[in-house]
């Protein structure tokens, strides 16, 4: 079986998605310091978060066609 099921896609990308939101909110509040690699690895937690999400969602939707 593989570790990569549309549901897991989902709530990786959504854990994903929400550690993009909480690191720039920290750089505002200045608790983090705001640098270019912070904010450049904020960014790819973000892209590769929704990326999964949507693949994770179109995933399940194909799965449950079938049925």
């Amino acid at each position: 079986m593989s570790f990569f099921t549309p549901v897991r896609m989902i709530v990786i990308g959504g854990i994903l998605v929400i550690g993009a939101v909480v690191l720039p909110f920290l750089m505002v509040l200045q608790v983090l310091e705001s640098t270019l690699f912070l904010n450049f690895v904020s960014y790819l937690i973000g892209l590769v978060g929704m990326f999964l999400g949507v693949a994770g969602t179109a995933l399940n939707v194909k799965s449950n066609r079938r049925k």
